[in-house]
């Protein structure tokens, strides 16, 4: 896949600033859309952009085709005469500004939209609403079906004070085996909630759409964000069970995560089902097929989360408190991307190479010639010091072309935050290898100029450290719960002169050039 030397910035539409409760793909969207425009860039990354569930996090989805409904935004629904302006005035729980409180948005939110969906079905929905149900039915269905049963069994959960519930061990056996009758019946029985769920995700890939069509005028192309495995909790793994290493009742037999390493003694037990690959090699692949084209359909570019799962990845057996007692096992390799090239084409996927990487991972990467991942983060370890020289392959100077730089991603600390926290001897490696003595109030623009400089095709910063934000600014914390997922830029934040600044030194260093 040949790229043109470009820069950008990862900001998730949730961070965005201005509305009720929680970023939308609304007119703060489009601002940031022109801001970016006005600092030379050609890139904005996002996170997944699937619905959310518990812990909030845009990698754990209830589907990895479907669109947040939290990010639709209420004043288009209003310009569009579906919602008036006195239906969406917030209570005073829900504020504009400030950590997003996810259960708060969707206790307001979601009532207002199954309502905007009720009157929309009311007046008889429209032409392009009809094209969008026939054109995604292949994952619609079953997504509005599924969501439909689980608000009815989570309702149900809840009065009866049961938590942690998934359909695999609450719903009725022959609803959570997807047995055909069952499923039909309720289909049958419960057709405006389901109704309401596709004219949902109706508003979501309009306003999306939209946007992307807004950007990409503007001379911006748009990175989406596809996690390789897919929560317990969705219609991918309950429509498609055959595509999963199952029980007969639903329950997974093995589960994703990694093993112990140098930062966990006893690895990662992330707990999402594992792919059949055999089975799913028997259609061609057809379920990913879909999958990648239908996020082609959303953004220009797709990064691939945990990209290493696919030549091997860690099972780990259903019930085991750590990922400790997991083996590697042998993933579909070249013949998966084999597949999707002959049905899609050329790719324009970004492989997240990081963590263990064997040779295995580098040659199905490299045969499929495509861009791996650099975190500038990583690069300054004083472990790494050799009496040679540095040979960390994080360092700038050890970069080949057809990779992506990053300062950090949603994972890391920001880089102000990250420096905050370095040892002297990390402080002294960063400050040798930018030349000599660098203020501490200049360390981030430094670094971020040292990205823009290497020779990687793809320089991607978090918004965050274009304005040296701390700690407080952090996205995501691994293996934590509690305010994940819930930063918010101040409204004042997009002003010009950093975006000056970002334009000077991307057209120094002869990015996203005409």
């Amino acid at each position: 896949m040949k790229l043109k030397r470009s820069s950008g910035i990862l900001l998730h539409p949730t961070s965005l600033p201005g509305t009720p409760g929680i970023g939308t793909i609304g007119k703060e969207a489009y601002r940031f859309v022109d801001w970016l425009a006005d600092a030379g860039q050609s890139l904005w990354q996002v996170l997944p952009l699937g619905p959310t569930g518990y812990g909030d996090s845009p990698y754990a989805s209830f589907s990895t085709f479907a669109g947040n409904p939290l990010l639709i935004d209420l004043d288009g629904l209003v310009d569009s005469g579906i919602l008036q302006k006195k239906d969406i005035i917030p209570p005073e729980y829900i504020k504009a500004s400030g950590p997003i409180d996810y259960g708060s948005v969707v206790w307001w939110k979601m009532p207002l939209l199954r309502e905007a969906a009720k009157r929309f079905l009311a007046e008889g929905g429209s032409p392009d609403f009809q094209d969008f149900i026939k054109t995604h039915a292949a994952w619609l269905d079953n997504y509005a079906l599924f969501m439909d049963i689980k608000e009815h069994y989570d309702a149900k959960a809840r009065d009866e004070r049961l938590s942690g519930k998934l359909w695999n061990n609450y719903w009725p056996t022959e609803l959570a085996t997807f047995q055909r009758k069952a499923v039909q019946e309720w289909a049958s029985g419960h057709q405006d909630g389901i109704a309401c769920q596709k004219a949902i995700q109706y508003f979501f890939f309009t306003q999306w759409k939209a946007l992307k069509a807004y950007a990409n005028g503007k001379g911006i192309s748009i990175i989406g964000d596809i996690p390789i495995f897919v929560a317990a909790d969705s219609a991918d793994v309950w429509a498609n069970q055959k595509f999963f290493q199952l029980k007969a009742d639903g329950t997974p037999k093995v589960v994703a995560g990694v093993p112990p390493d140098y930062f966990s003694a006893t690895g990662q037990l992330w707990g999402n089902p594992l792919y059949d690959w055999h089975e799913m090699k028997k259609d061609g692949y057809a379920w990913w097929t879909s999958r990648i084209k239908s996020m082609l359909d959303l953004v220009d570019f797709i990064r691939v989360d945990h990209f290493r799962g696919f030549e091997a990845y860690w099972a780990i057996p259903a019930g085991e408190p750590t990922a400790i007692h997991g083996e590697w096992v042998k993933g579909p390799d070249h013949d998966f991307f084999t597949a999707i090239r002959k049905n899609l084409g050329e790719l324009p996927i970004l492989a997240e190479d990081l963590g263990l990487i064997t040779d295995g991972v580098k040659r199905l990467r490299d045969d499929f010639d495509l861009p791996g991942m650099k975190v500038l983060q990583f690069a300054f370890d004083a472990n790494e010091a050799g009496k040679d020289g540095f040979t960390n392959p994080f360092l700038p100077h050890m970069y080949g072309e057809h990779s992506i730089v990053y300062t950090g991603t949603h994972d890391n600390d920001t880089m102000q935050g990250w420096l905050d926290n370095a040892t002297p001897a990390e402080l002294a490696i960063i400050r040798d290898y930018l030349g000599g003595a660098v203020p501490d109030a200049s360390l981030v623009d430094e670094l971020l100029r040292t990205a823009l400089m290497s020779v990687a095709v793809f320089a991607i910063f978090p918004l965050q450290d274009i304005y040296r934000l701390g700690s407080e600014a952090r996205m995501n914390k691994p293996s934590t719960l509690g305010a994940n997922w819930s930063w918010r830029m101040g409204e004042g934040l997009l002003e010009q002169s950093r975006a000056a600044w970002l334009k000077k030194y991307s057209r120094l260093y002869a990015r996203n050039m005409p």
